[in-house]
């Protein structure tokens, strides 16, 4: 016997109610609560122990996974150093980032390599699929096209097939026979990831799922989702901007702070090994409100331009606009400008912009962003020769160190800089080569340095 049970569940976290409800009291999302009915099986499942019994820790083999070459480096750096074996990944992003193309180009790359791979798309038709492929130049005959949205007819295949490699793309298209309620809901996408999970662990299958975002750019669907999986990747940027960049959300085999940075092209994502050159390819030095900013990815270091501009107003709420910046952290450098150098914010419009889409995180560019609101505000440009500056501002004026200033250094010195502005304390750990460190304690310090006549 079985009864029906109608509840209304939220389609942002996956909150249920027996009734519906405006705005979800567990995410506060407005009008996100669906109704959806459930089948529920009233004969109880008898339980079987012993199964898989506990083991000692001790007695446990560990080893690395084994990892399959994408034949992407960016892709393999963000994975960490390649596809685990097994493994669920989950890749979100806005619509027309590039998710498909970039999963098309491995999929190509690891059907030559490792075996036969599985395309699933419930969004496109084969021939849609087959005139990117041609775009890409894509013609392994180990690469299989399924337009399918049933689960269990996509499990058929996979059975026949026996890929090494599945990608699903998306979750939200896909649905259970057995459930009653529509594709994408909270219900069909956590049991079709479930299954999807199951299927990849007990048969070795590395999966790829593609995940809707939400208008605000988060990931679709229950929380769930992104603590069955073992990967989340976000794709950044927009169809507009030249450059995207792959972030890694979790990661459960490797590092969670790299990034991978393409370039979209007619052929394709291209890969771009030194995003530093890329960024900087049309800089102009000693320009009023800009400077040259060092930040660490991960194990690598990127130099990024990043521009200010502070405008008069005679508005009652000033503009703070921050792109790539953090708001409140903009917000708290402003504060201490006003404070410790006595420089007027609160009746002037402040706008920032990273060059090249790229989302700063930490405090390595707290020095760079001080200098630039300086330099537009007080319109005075840099007078140290090819400059850049690193490092984190307190809330009393000190400029305090940064980790991995030395590779930071490195990299201005292969770009070829002359001048970089550093924590004092960062000076013993950094070696000389070619280029001048000048060291500050205070940012009151730091800007008599960088706009001093020489």
């Amino acid at each position: 016997m079985a009864k029906i049970k109608t509840s209304f569940v939220c389609q942002e976290c996956g909150y249920e109610s027996l009734k519906w409800l405006g705005k979800c009291p567990d995410c506060g999302a407005w009008n996100s609560m669906v109704e959806e009915v459930k089948t529920q099986a009233t004969n109880k499942v008898p339980n079987i122990l012993g199964v898989n019994p506990p083991k000692c820790i001790v007695n446990i083999q560990s080893g690395e996974h084994e990892r399959y070459d994408t034949g992407i480096e960016e892709l393999n750096r963000v994975l960490g150093k390649g596809l685990v074996r097994g493994s669920l990944t989950l890749i979100s992003g806005a619509p027309g980032i590039g998710k498909s193309t970039l999963l098309l180009q491995s999929s190509n790359n690891i059907a030559e390599k490792h075996g036969k791979v599985l395309y699933v798309s419930g969004e496109e038709s084969e021939e849609q699929i087959k005139m990117r492929a041609d775009r890409l130049n894509i013609k392994s005959s180990n690469l299989y096209i399924l337009s399918e949205t049933n689960l269990d007819s996509i499990q058929q295949q996979i059975d026949e097939i026996n890929p090494v490699f599945v990608i699903i793309d998306s979750i939200q298209t896909l649905f259970k026979a057995s459930i009653t309620s529509a594709p994408g809901s909270v219900s069909q996408v956590r049991e079709c990831a479930n299954e999807i999970m199951r299927l990849g662990k007990t048969k070795n299958i590395s999966f790829f799922i593609v995940a809707h975002v939400t208008k605000q750019g988060e990931l679709a669907g229950p929380r769930v989702l992104e603590h069955m999986v073992d990967t989340v990747l976000s794709f950044e940027g927009q169809r507009t901007d030249e450059f995207r960049i792959l972030r890694t959300v979790k990661n459960r085999f490797g590092t969670t702070s790299e990034i991978g940075v393409f370039e979209m092209k007619e052929e394709g994502l291209e890969q771009i090994s030194n995003p530093s050159k890329v960024f900087l390819e049309e800089t102009s030095f000693n320009q009023e409100g800009s400077i040259v900013i060092g930040i660490m990815e991960g194990s690598r270091p990127i130099l990024v331009e990043i521009q200010a501009l502070v405008s008069e107003t005679k508005a009652v709420m000033p503009r703070r606009t921050a792109v790539g910046i953090d708001t409140s952290r903009l917000n708290l450098i402003l504060a201490v400008l006003e404070k410790k150098l006595k420089i007027p914010f609160y009746n002037c419009d402040v706008y920032v912009n990273v060059v090249g889409g790229l989302n700063i995180e930490g405090t390595f560019g707290d020095l760079g962003l001080a200098l630039a609101l300086i330099s537009s505000a007080k319109g005075r440009e840099v007078k140290l020769d090819k400059m850049i500056a690193v490092g984190e501002i307190g809330l009393t004026g000190e400029v305090r160190p940064v980790s991995f200033a030395d590779r930071i250094v490195n990299e201005a010195s292969k770009m070829g800089f002359n001048n970089i502005v550093i924590p004092e304390r960062n000076i013993p750990k950094v070696k000389n080569n070619g280029i001048k460190s000048i060291g500050v304690t205070t940012l009151r310090e730091a800007v008599n340095k960088v706009f001093s006549a020489q």
